[in-house]
């Protein structure tokens, strides 16, 4: 089976400055060439600054795009959406409701390959959208479900909204996670004066609506010398570089708040294991890589209410009021003092995952999905 993925900014996510949609598709073909598939994977230049042909067995075709907020996903989609006309492919998979916009392109023109689109999160919602962007995402969400042969939604509350708004069957397939070992190292953390277990952190880029001022606010009003470490990086937008600097200015009021800058791998894997509790204040979502690895690890989740977070933790983490810094405060102040219940839910969260969030079951469930529609 030959399998054309389009949407993603590029693989490796580490290299392609990429969020949840890059990772998702990075284990996804990956995986699938291990299985035998033949993958191609439709990337931008920017983010494959290795001019990469293949990574892992995947092939990689770069086209060009207009590199500017509003343009950059919808103009390499059209140009891949154009090129894959004239390759073999038995599946063509669209990721992110934007690019699921030009899904009809090899559904008319291209009978011979079955369309698939993975319905990520609800783009509109997000803060740095104008309004023309937010009417296009949300027309986006309609042609999800209407324009390919089949839909996947990574979490419940966008199958369910599939099913009541749009009254379209969707194949719910969550992101996953691969289940580390217990002991890692702490070596990392002296860089950043990080001590095992005594900080919380943060993990995402710079974009308002990821709320890392309601985290930094709410912990500057908690007693307790742990630290809070904010691990990310803002773009080269305008709109990012004045959040980071909105947020910098808040964390300078307070000695115990740490940036580490974007970090990949080891490093990565060492803050994320031996820290205290993620703290996830997103105030919109769609099913967020951070908190399921988060949650791998055995750490506990501190999470914003929104129903695609809610989801994910089966009683093993802590929720609050989206957007109440005061809430968020009490719940980090009680945490604080309370490590018991700390270890407990971390215990919990990586039984959850190991259930219900391994990749092996996400990409079961995915060639499920794609041999039903080609009957190979």
């Amino acid at each position: 089976m030959r399998i054309s993925i389009i949407g993603c900014k590029g693989i490796p996510a580490a290299l392609s400055l990429g969020g949840g949609i890059e990772t998702h598709v990075e284990e996804l073909a990956t995986r699938l060439v291990q299985r035998g598939y033949k993958v191609t994977v439709y990337v931008r230049p920017y983010a494959n600054p290795r001019k990469l042909k293949f990574y892992k067995g995947v092939r990689l075709i770069t086209l060009p795009t207009i590199h500017s907020k509003n343009l950059d996903a919808i103009t390499h989609t059209f140009l891949a959406s154009i090129h894959v006309l004239f390759r073999r492919a038995d599946i063509v998979h669209y990721h992110g409701v934007g690019p699921s916009t030009l899904a009809w392109i090899p559904r008319i023109f291209k009978p011979s390959a079955k369309v698939v689109v993975t319905f990520h999160s609800r783009d509109r919602f997000h803060e740095k959208w104008g309004w023309f962007a937010r009417a296009y995402l949300a027309l986006g969400e309609w042609t999800a479900v209407t324009f390919p042969d089949a839909t996947i939604a990574v979490s419940h509350s966008i199958q369910l909204l599939c099913r009541n708004k749009f009254k379209r069957f969707v194949w719910y397939i969550p992101n996953g996670v691969d289940v580390p070992p217990k002991n890692i190292d702490d070596s990392a953390l002296k860089e950043f004066g990080l001590a095992q277990n005594r900080y919380f952190f943060t993990l995402c880029r710079f974009i308002p609506h990821k709320a890392i001022d309601d985290v930094i606010k709410a912990f500057r009003q908690v007693e307790t010398d742990m630290k809070l470490a904010i691990v990310g990086f803002a773009a080269k937008n305008r709109k990012e570089q004045e959040y980071e600097k909105h947020i910098r200015e808040l964390a300078a009021k307070d000695p115990r708040i740490v940036f580490t800058g974007k970090q990949t791998g080891e490093t990565l894997r060492q803050l994320t294991a031996n820290s205290y509790a993620l703290v996830h204040a997103s105030r919109s979502e769609g099913l967020a890589f951070s908190i399921l690895e988060t949650m791998s690890y055995g750490r506990l989740v501190v999470m914003s209410d929104i129903p695609e977070n809610l989801e994910l933790i089966d009683h093993s983490g802590i929720a609050y009021k989206v957007g109440d810094v005061g809430s968020l405060r009490d719940t980090l102040q009680w945490l604080a003092n309370d490590p018991k219940i700390v270890r407990e839910r971390g215990e919990r969260a990586r039984e959850v995952v190991m259930r219900l969030y391994s990749w092996e079951s996400i990409v079961n469930r995915t060639e499920a999905l794609y041999y039903s529609l080609t009957k190979i």
